[in-house]
Order: structure tokens, then sequence, then C-alpha cells
């Protein structure tokens, strides 16, 4: 039976953020796709195999799962360099889109290009891979991951690199031993109370009432913790988050300042960044932009705040609410501010940015290997009683 390898990936609305076999590789992918052409003009004096992977993914991709099949896209970086450049849509839904797919897919074939773990002949790699991902807690809730996962399992998914550096012309055919699709919520509570060995951390957490508010690129999910469980009845999901406010940036900036930013990712750069923050250069003199990104930052703040207030009036015994996701980043002092001014809320954010950009795939790589554990040792409990007999 061919080696399955296990991967965890979390398909951000900004970014593709994913973890492959023991810990041994990782992928940060921003999420923007465009539609290209099969040859790619190169520019620049180096040779395209000494430019970055990850800045040139190029490929072409055949899934049955996808609507439209066999299309050629420039993928994170390179798509940004195009005026045709697609990021997710509000009001979208994760698991319905082709551009999920078709960043998962890009993932899954750089790793599989790089590992050991598969053979490649005459330039084809065939993988096989046990995943673990997710979904908004909104869509878990409407049961549109029994679909997404059903769309994985059972076919073949090829990706075709074109013009990429180091891999061009080699042909990756994925196939999925099994996947778990865990609610988002959920995963950011794992993270919590699990090390990367499965142990419990935090066991004060354990037995807690606790909120946790999942500010992403396109929704808010807030899940409530009790007894160890996801609270499907309380669990709430709005269908705001920090994409549209990101747009409105962009756009003022565009007509304020005639300055033309590539994607949402620049924004948030300019936001988060430690040196020049809120900053941007035009015509070759920096420029402060703060007086655009704070309004705009703090009305969205305002609205997330008001999620909070709503849900823990409707689960009053809760002790504490924990802020994770990208879009916590980027909302962090408003949504502390707001609250040192009006409710006092018990609320934690994570002070490491990377660890809450980071927390999703940190969880869906937990539980998918506490599965995969399990699995196996239910399989040697049934061939011991198979024997017994």
């Amino acid at each position: 039976m061919a080696k399955s390898r296990v991967a965890a990936i979390d398909v951000g609305n900004d970014a593709l953020k994913g973890i492959f076999g023991k810990l041994d590789h990782e992928l940060y992918i921003p999420n923007i796709i465009a539609p290209d052409l099969e040859d790619r003009p190169v520019i620049g004096i180096e040779e395209l195999d000494k430019k970055e992977v990850l800045d040139n993914i190029h490929i072409r991709v055949h899934s049955p799962a996808l609507e439209e099949n066999g299309v050629i896209y420039r993928v994170g970086n390179l798509a940004t360099k195009t005026t045709n450049s697609q990021e997710l849509d509000p009001g979208s839904s994760k698991s319905e889109e082709d551009q999920t797919l078709i960043m998962l897919f890009a993932a899954l074939a750089l790793d599989a290009v790089q590992s050991s773990d598969f053979k490649e002949k005459s330039d084809i790699v065939d993988a096989n891979y046990t995943l673990g991902t997710g979904l908004p807690l909104r869509e878990v809730k409407e049961g549109k991951d029994v679909g997404y996962r059903s769309q994985l399992l059972g076919s073949v998914h090829q990706v075709e690199f074109l013009v990429t550096p180091k891999h061009q012309g080699k042909k990756v055919n994925l196939k999925f031993d099994d996947v778990k699709v865990y609610p988002e919520g959920f995963a950011a509570y794992v993270n919590l109370v699990m090390d990367n060995d499965l142990k419990v951390i935090n066991k004060e957490l354990l037995d807690k009432q606790i909120l946790i508010q999942d500010i992403g690129g396109l929704s808010t999910d807030i899940a409530v913790i009790r007894n160890r469980n996801v609270d499907d009845d309380k669990a709430q999901g709005f269908n705001l988050g920090v994409s549209e406010s990101l747009e409105q940036i962009r756009e003022e900036i565009r007509s304020r300042h005639g300055v033309e930013l590539d994607s949402r990712r620049d924004i948030v750069d300019i936001i988060t960044r430690k040196n020049n923050r809120h900053h941007i250069m035009v015509k070759g003199s920096r420029t402060n932009v703060h007086d655009i990104t704070d309004h705009i930052l703090l009305e969205l703040a305002k609205k997330e705040y008001r999620f909070l207030r709503n849900v823990w009036s409707k689960n009053s015994q809760s002790e504490i609410c924990y802020f994770v996701g990208g879009g916590s980043a980027v909302l962090k002092d408003y949504i502390k501010a707001l609250n040192n001014k009006l409710d006092g809320y018990n609320i934690e954010f994570f002070e490491d940015e990377q660890e809450s950009i980071w927390m999703m795939a940190n969880a869906y790589y937990k539980l998918i290997n506490q599965y995969i554990g399990t699995s196996s040792k239910d399989k040697k409990e049934d061939k011991a009683a198979t024997e017994a007999k």
C-alpha cells in the first residue's frame, strides 16, 4: 500500500498555511489566484530555476471537484502581479469555491515534489495524503463539510507545474486516503489545550466555559466551548470579516493618493508591520495613511465587539473569550481599547501574531495525528480480536 503523508492545511481567506509530514515542511501562500496563459513570460536577468518557487507558482489543475476544470492559474505572490487576480468575495462559502480547492491542491503538490515520501518517475509524482483541514463553523452547521470532504475523496486530482522554478513540467497526482474536516472554532480550542505530542496543557481551561472569537477575512465565528465540546446550538457565525474593510482602505488610498496596491495582503502588511506602520510610499516619499486605516478599522472593531457582547449576553457564565485568526491580529488594539472603555470583558489575544495566524493549521495537525493514532490502535485491536477467534 502506498505511503500516506500527513497534511494539515488551513485555507485562510488571507493566506493558506500548511504543515506536512512529521513537522518537516511548512507553507505560507497568499490566497490569491489569477487565470493565466500556458507560456507566461519570465522577466528578469536570473534564470527561471534560480528564482523563488513560492513567488512563481504557475500551474494547471485537473480535478472532477472543480467547476472549471483544466484551467491554468498563477497562485499566491505571482497572482498579485496581474490585473485579473481573484480573492474570495465577502458572502462566499469557502467550501463551495474553486479557489479553495486550487489553493489546497497547489500546496499539496508543492509539498509532494519536495518530499522524500514519494518517488518521482518520468516527471510524475503519485502522492497519497491523510488531510486535516477545516471550515467556518457556520458552514459545518449547515452540513457543507460533508460535500466538501466527498469532493476530495475517491478521485485523483492532478496539478501540472508550468513555468515554475525547479518543477517545470512535473505532474503530481493527488489522492486522499482520508480527509477530516473540523469546525474552525473547535480547532482553536484544541490548540489551546493540547501540545504537538497530544498531551494536555492549560488544564485549567478543560472544564471552563469559554468563548473563541475567530475573525477571518470573510467571516467571524464565535464558538462556545462547554464540557470540552463546541455547543452547536450556542455557537454563532457571522458573514463579516476584515476583507471588506481592507478593500475600503485600498480604495481610499487609491482615490486619495493615487497609489495602486496589489492586494489585501499589502494592506495587512501596512497595518501590522513593526517598522513604518501605517505608512506608504507616494511618489518616492513616505506618507502616513493612519487617518484612513484608523477610522475604517475602528468601525469594523465596533461591529466585532457587538458580536462579542451579543454572544456573551446569551452565555453569561462564560469565563473568558480568546480572539484568534488573522483578523484578530489586525483589530487587536481597537478591540482592547473598546473593551477597556465599555464592558471590560475578560478577553485575551495572542501577543505573538504568528501564533494566532498559524493556530488553525497547528490545531488541524494535532487533530489529524490524534485521529491517525486512534485509528491505528483500533485496527490493531480488531486484528488481535480476529486472531483470537
